[in-house]
């Protein structure tokens, strides 16, 4: 008997393939979870910078409005 025949070499490759596919195919999950946490971080980070932008506008529009700040007309 020589140990190793053909077909349980065969059993083993096809063995050790399920579990590298099954190794993989828990990898393809988890990297999906983290690309899902970070789009929804993004949106987050968007709205934040839409909100303190509209923010800045709003508070530039007033900041320079002070009586000290304004020319005299032009007839002085």
């Amino acid at each position: 008997m020589k140990g190793h025949s053909v077909g349980d070499e065969t059993e083993r490759r096809l063995v050790a393939l399920e579990s590298r596919l099954s190794h993989h195919e828990r990898m393809a999950e988890d990297l999906s979870e983290v690309v899902a946490a970070q789009a929804r971080t993004i949106e987050l980070l968007q709205a934040q910078i839409r909100h303190l932008r509209q923010r800045m506008a709003e508070l530039a529009e007033g900041w320079s409005r002070s009586p000290q700040d304004e020319k005299p007309p032009p007839h002085y």
